[in-house]
């Protein structure tokens, strides 16, 4: 993450590549039974992708991509071929971005579902300061609730951050800088969308 100064106020913003994509598929109603577009990004070494992608792309006369998504409802009508830049969107606007937020690995419930614990030593606790504590009945039901809040792996899930105003556009190098943070590694793909299709 980084910052801007807007009117006096530093704003946290987050920096996003945001292109080219390049438009490799249309899906139509007539042939699929429903209306998309199939974008591609991040450029790769042809010889790291399968001959049946090669093939793709070799339709939308672009090099072989890392990354393709297919989003639906797009209001412009888009040809295979072309090429979606940061200029697609504009300033103050708001977007909603998509990704797969940071693994965690196992953890304990207090790390994991903000359980206090036990909080102090006294009264005989000397091992239980993030224990769960009780889980479940013992003559009924006799086995643990499904739902039960209890330690296990955290993160790595697909996250939503919804309305994150657009503070900055960058185009010559393709960035654009968002209001707040997104989820994901460094280097990790997001997906951005307008909750209006601007």
């Amino acid at each position: 993450m980084t910052s801007v100064f807007d009117e006096g106020i530093n704003v946290p913003c987050t920096i996003l590549q945001a292109g080219p994509c390049v438009v490799t598929q249309i899906r139509t109603l007539e042939k699929e039974g429903y209306e998309s577009v199939q974008i591609a990004f991040d450029d790769m070494k042809e010889k790291n992708t399968t001959k049946a992608m090669a093939g793709h792309f070799k339709k939308a006369n672009t090099a072989p991509k890392r990354k393709v998504v297919e989003l639906r409802g797009f209001i412009h009508k888009w040809k295979v071929g072309d090429q979606i830049t940061v200029d697609y969107f504009k300033n103050d606007v708001w977007l909603d971005v998509t990704a797969v937020s940071k693994g965690k690995g196992f953890q304990g419930v207090v790390k994991r579902h903000g359980f206090s614990g036990v909080g102090d030593n006294t009264h005989g606790q000397h091992n239980r300061q993030r224990a769960p504590g009780s889980l479940g009945g013992s003559s009924w039901p006799s086995r643990v609730l499904k739902g039960v809040r209890m330690a296990g792996r955290m993160g790595g899930k697909k996250v939503k951050v919804l309305n994150l105003k657009v503070v900055k556009i960058i185009p010559e190098n393709d960035l654009l800088l968002l209001k707040g943070s997104v989820p994901g590694a460094k280097g990790s793909y997001v997906i951005i969308e307008s909750p209006d299709r601007i």
